[in-house]
């Protein structure tokens, strides 16, 4: 039986503050996301998208109920599941089709592929293939806003597996000392790669590894946008007032493996389609049919814009160029005169 149940004692308040139109965004980000995973997954399967390639599927609440629950200034990074997160930011996804790609019109130049995605427009600092290599970046994006002075916070999210790097402890270290506005978030979807939790610690709710430090921990679920909005927004506060970082382990499922290579062979059917009854975007969509916010008329039109706004993903990155020969030598050094930085 799935354990998602047993993080909801992480919040309390009543999920009815949330509006029509909130609602309707997560519902709108979650399909879009859905929608452009599955999309990816075929032409990966065609050969048009090479390397390496993690899909989101399962886990789109995390990124939605993340987005309303912090502000448009605030910073996100994470690893190399990324492609949800700049599209929830509000970047247009065929230039997220065309980094997939490797157009010269993608998000990243065409350089990054699907595990390096960034949007410096939308606050969006990675997509980074290092496993647990974000964690710290995560931390000194958030040492800079404190530096500067204003009260933007940044999430930095990773995977069950990237807690078991050593940098992690040490920037839950400095983030304690220093009171910097971080939230580390843990998308705990069970396995890392093919390892589940429980056989690569001894500590199975990976909340607690937060106690050590002293940092405000959470277990919480990741299947409902409603919890992850609320545990997010009430650790973006605490961070605001100076109080410093929270952990959370938002617990999700992912209903793909771990890359397209990966058949899932270490869990069973059962498994996945006992996960499946709590599909974040069924669960979202539940809510808006009992409040009449949504009928069946609502959600073909909202199907309809979304296959239009995928099929112009691909159409964009199709026709797009491959980056020139000469890009190779670019976006390696920055020319500067230490210690101050110059474009």
């Amino acid at each position: 039986m799935p354990k998602i149940a047993e993080a909801k004692k992480s919040t309390s308040k009543s999920s009815s503050k949330f509006t029509r139109e909130t609602y309707t965004f997560w519902y709108e980000q979650m399909l879009l996301m859905r929608r452009f995973e599955e999309k990816t997954g075929q032409l990966y399967i065609q050969q048009k998208i090479r390397g390496f390639c993690h899909l989101y599927i399962g886990q789109e609440a995390i990124a939605a109920g993340g987005e309303t629950a912090i502000r448009k200034t605030d910073k996100i990074i994470t690893a190399y599941r990324d492609h949800a997160h700049p599209i929830v930011r509000g970047l247009h996804p065929k230039y997220v089709m065309a980094e997939l790609y490797g157009k010269a019109t993608g998000c990243s130049k065409g350089k990054g592929g699907s595990m390096h995605m960034f949007s410096k427009e939308h606050n969006f600092f990675g997509g980074h293939g290092i496993v647990g290599g974000q964690i710290p970046m995560g931390a000194g994006i958030a040492f800079a806003d404190k530096y500067n002075g204003t009260d933007d916070i940044t999430l930095c999210l990773m995977g069950d597996g990237a807690v078991r790097q050593g940098a992690l402890h040490e920037s839950f270290n400095m983030a304690m000392t220093w009171k910097l506005p971080v939230i580390f978030i843990i998308e705990n979807n069970n396995y890392a790669m093919g390892t589940s939790v429980e056989r690569t610690s001894n500590v199975h709710d990976l909340y607690k590894i937060g106690s050590g430090y002293e940092m405000p921990s959470f277990q919480v679920d990741g299947m409902r946008c409603e919890t992850v909005h609320e545990a997010i927004a009430s650790a973006a506060e605490r961070a605001r007032k100076g109080e410093g970082p929270t952990l959370l382990e938002i617990k999700t499922y992912r209903y793909r493996g771990h890359s397209m290579s990966d058949p899932g062979t270490y869990r069973t059917k059962d498994e996945v389609e006992e996960y499946k009854k709590l599909d974040p975007l069924e669960q979202c969509l539940a809510v808006m049919k009992e409040n009449k916010w949504i009928d069946d008329k609502g959600i073909e039109a909202a199907e309809a814009k979304v296959k239009a706004l995928v099929e112009e993903s691909v159409k964009f990155a199709e026709e797009s160029p491959y980056p020139d020969p000469s890009e190779i030598y670019k976006d390696v050094y920055v020319q500067s005169d230490y210690p101050y930085i110059k474009e």
